[in-house]
């Protein structure tokens, strides 16, 4: 089975769908429509540039365990996030040796792949930063869940970066091989976390934030624990464990979407992505869930950045308008993030929007997957 690499137009599961499983199936393209990707459709000629894997030295080994920065390197990005220096191409092509259906998901997982990435899309220069681990970006903390579009948007901007683009969190986990895992071709959910059976969220206590039902929920694992879910940029924690929220670059594509939220990498469940280039482009910004975080990008070599995504700059956006939507202001967030540095993040019990800026919805029973 062959599969083109676009970005995938993945399920939706809103927060309305208490009996579903976490990806229910979504419309399919419409009758003769060819999905396309970041960049255009894919040539239709020869297959173009093929990666083998067996024919690329391995980089040398770091510090960190990741891949070996460039003589700017340290210099590039600050030392909580890695510099992915690359090219970017907008559609790959993995032929599947093995796959599995899954009933509950009603989706063909493919479980390996040929060691062969094919570009038969355009290659696009890209050089930026990203974090190392989900947000909070700390090693050894939750990632944290449960932030609309607008308010990861803004707790990014508090620090100084963006949320990361689509294209940006593909190829950061991918690396420059293209691989379909950051590992490699072959599946492995006991490298990055996942295939943990569906277990019915109350969404109306989900809804309204209960600490019980979100920790019930939790079945995630803490950043930095998976040492071989790492990609070749030294990035962790990219596919499975917690989805994570990152910013359109092909909305208004027909089909593909119209929101500048789209997501990426896959949720712990059984049955799900759990791969680096899929994203589902149906949720809005609006949307939150127990399972889905974010990380931050930024420019690199000391370059501004601009808190704001490439649509919201293109509709001439002002930040104070995401504020206004996100209910709070970057002023607050950065607030917040240093309260909880100094330990004193403290919030009344139904103080919904305290704990969303401190990141401690998840009531005190949650437990780290094991």
């Amino acid at each position: 089975m062959r599969i083109l690499g676009w970005l995938l137009l993945a399920p939706l599961c809103g927060l309305a769908c208490s009996s579903m499983t976490p990806e229910p199936v979504a419309p399919a393209a419409p009758p003769g429509t060819e999905p396309t990707t970041a960049g255009g459709a894919a040539a239709p000629g020869p297959p173009g540039d093929a990666v083998d894997p067996a024919s690329l030295a391995a980089p040398p080994a770091t510090p960190n365990g990741g891949a070996p920065e460039a003589a700017e390197g340290p210099a590039a990005c600050p030392a909580d996030m890695k510099l992915v220096d690359g090219e970017y191409c907008t559609e790959v092509e993995h032929d599947c040796k093995k796959s599995w259906y899954d009933e509950s998901n009603k989706k063909t997982v493919c479980e390996e792949f040929e060691p062969v990435s094919r570009c038969v899309g355009e290659k696009v220069k890209k050089r930026y930063c990203i974090d190392t681990y989900d947000w909070p970006n700390q090693k050894g903390e939750r990632p944290e869940v449960m932030n609309r579009f607008h308010q990861a948007q803004i707790k990014c901007a508090a620090v100084g970066k963006r949320l990361c683009t689509e294209s940006e969190w593909t190829l950061a986990c991918e690396g420059p091989e293209m691989k379909p895992f950051p590992y490699g071709y072959v599946r492995d959910t006991n490298k990055c976390h996942g295939d943990v059976m569906w277990d019915g969220p109350d969404m109306k206590k989900v809804a309204q934030r209960d600490p019980d039902e979100l920790a019930r929920l939790w079945k995630g694992v803490r950043s930095g624990s998976q040492p071989e879910c790492i990609s070749d940029f030294g990035v962790a924690d990219l596919p499975g464990n917690t989805d994570e929220v990152v910013s359109s670059e092909t909305y208004d594509a027909g089909w593909r979407g119209k929101y500048d939220s789209v997501h990426t990498g896959g949720p712990w469940y059984k049955g799900v992505r759990n791969q680096c280039r899929p994203k589902i482009y149906t949720h809005d910004e609006g949307f939150y869930y127990y399972f889905l975080g974010f990380r931050c990008c930024a420019e690199p070599d000391g370059a501004a950045t601009d808190p704001r995504t490439s649509k919201q700059r293109k509709d001439d956006w002002k930040m104070e308008r995401v504020e206004r939507i996100a209910g709070v202001t970057v002023a607050e967030a950065k607030d917040a993030i240093e309260k909880k540095k100094q330990g004193k993040c403290e919030c009344k019990d139904k103080d919904v929007k305290c704990k969303t800026l401190c990141g401690t919805l998840l009531g005190p029973s949650a437990k780290d997957y094991k």
